[in-house]
Parts: C-alpha cells; structure tokens; sequence
C-alpha cells in the first residue's frame, strides 16, 4: 500500500486499482461490471463466464489484508440491473458472504441504477464522509473533494525503452478517479477530454509502482 494524502485525508492507494481510507476502516473500489461476460453471451458475444469470480476473489483478498469493516463500490457495480440474478452459485455464495461480513455500500452508476435489494448491503445514489464526496461520475461543478469512477482512466508510459497501457488514478486538488476493479473491462486515456471536462485544470494521472507512486501531468 502507497499512502496518499487527498482533502487534509490520509488514503493509500493499492496497486491492485482500489483505495483504503485507514480512519475509516474503508476499502473503495469502482467499476467492477460485475456479469459483463454474461450481458456480452446473451447478445451472442460469448466469452469465458468467469469476469465475476475473478473480480470478487481479488476484492476478498483486498478486504482480508486491509482488515475493511467497510466496503464503498462507486457504480456500475453490475454491467446492468439483472446482473445479480445471473451471478453463479459460488459467485453469489461469496458476495453474500463479503456483504455479510462488512458494512457493504453500492453507489449506483449509470449501468446499475436499479439494483435490486436482495443483492445485500446497502444501496445509495451517492454518499458523503468526512466532507468527501463519494459518486460514480465525476462532477466538475462539485466544490467539495471527491471520490468517483466511470471513466475506466488508463495511461501510457515509457519504461526502460518499453511503452506500457496500464489503469490509473487521476487526480486533482479536489477530485481522485478511481480505476475500473472489475476483471473485464476496458480504459479511457487519462487524457481524453471526457475526463479532463470532468476533473478540470491541473490534472495528473498515477500509476502505482512497487512502493512508490508515478505522477505524469496530463496535458490540457
């Protein structure tokens, strides 16, 4: 874990793409698209069905080394408002387990604004702690700090001759994007004007990198 410093707050940023919040026990996580490989099959795309799985046991493993009492998913949380219902057996048994055992928290997105209440924890358009705005989708009107996803932001950076395309933070004085958690999913550049006209000026994307951070301004 990197610490991280963000609203007078102390976080540390996971290389795995989440962020923990020691003073508030919290593992956050955004976009896990949860039955992605399902939605694609229905509609005649098949891929192998194993997106859920994958994505809920590095989320327990997460949960386990940071010892989280609480859980934040910032949207899109399932590809769509069915994706619970098509979650396999050993799938659902582990996330009925991981609700069960933290205080579980869905921030809806624009994929899953109608989960229904069997999926456990609890269900919020946006939520607010410690003066942190928690939301799926960056709002560049918002004063206060804020938590958010959607964007899927990756970047690309030269290392010792080699270009690499990897999920990244970005970041400003007052807003932190989180990168997608979810095992099957795809990026927008840091760049990309989508994100800038969400965060604004000053913008800097972060790669997680051993025990340090890489900080790369994202140029307007």
């Amino acid at each position: 874990m990197i610490p991280f410093a963000f609203s007078g707050q102390d976080f540390a940023i996971l290389k795995e793409g989440a962020i923990f919040w020691p003073s508030q026990s919290a593992l956050i996580v955004a976009d896990l698209h949860l039955e992605k490989a399902s939605w694609f099959a229905m509609r005649g795309q098949m891929l192998p069905p194993y997106d859920s799985a994958a994505t809920l046991e590095r989320l327990a493993k997460l949960i386990a080394q940071t010892r989280a009492s609480d859980v934040w998913c910032l949207g899109d949380n399932f590809h769509d408002d069915d994706g619970a219902e098509r979650l396999s057996g050993a799938a659902s048994a582990l996330l009925g387990r991981l609700t069960a055992e933290t205080r579980w928290h869905w921030i809806t997105g624009n994929h899953d604004e109608n989960l229904p209440d069997g999926v456990g924890g609890k269900i919020l358009p946006e939520a607010e702690l410690e003066g942190i705005v928690l939301r799926h989708r960056a709002d560049v009107l918002e004063l206060q700090p804020e938590l958010s996803g959607h964007f899927h932001p990756k970047h690309r950076a030269s290392a010792r001759g080699q270009s690499v395309y990897r999920p990244c933070f970005v970041a400003t004085a007052t807003k932190l994007i989180l990168p997608a958690f979810g095992a099957l999913t795809g990026g927008l550049a840091a760049d990309h004007p989508e994100i800038r006209a969400a965060v604004g000026e000053d913008a800097t994307a972060l790669l997680p990198a051993a025990n340090r951070l890489l900080r790369f301004p994202l140029s307007i």
